[in-house]
């Protein structure tokens, strides 16, 4: 994966398996296995305001958290789960959705970035 000289360092929460349960029967959590992906490029993602709305009159823009691509990371963390948590800009973050992989170049043939969203937890 690339990573991009002046990019940010966006740390990876992940939580790994639970040893088992305790005496109520909860799950016991797993031993911290964050990392952090070195070389990110940040950038701001916005929630679509509804066709019409309010939002969309007024041309109110809310910012619901970032798009992140690149970074480089332990190949053995790789690849990020859906039940990892992303710590950006300080912010804790869930990731949203499957994350993409943009492969190899057809002319190059180096590995594309790691593409994923990471929503800001809120509640």
């Amino acid at each position: 994966m690339p990573s991009y000289p002046y990019g940010e360092t966006v740390r990876i929460l992940r939580t790994g398996t639970s040893p088992g349960r305790d005496p109520r029967g909860q799950p016991i959590p797993g031993p911290d296995e964050s990392f952090d992906l070195k070389g990110c490029v940040v950038t701001p993602r916005v929630e679509s305001p509804q066709v019409g709305g309010s939002q969309q009159q007024e041309r109110d823009t809310v910012i619901v958290g970032w798009t992140i691509y690149g970074g480089t990371a332990p190949a053995a963390k790789l690849p990020l789960r859906t039940t990892d948590q992303a710590m950006v800009r300080d912010v804790k973050c869930q990731i949203t959705g499957e994350p993409g992989d943009w492969g190899r170049s057809p002319f190059t043939g180096t590995r594309g970035p790691l593409q994923f969203a990471a929503d800001r937890v809120t509640g």
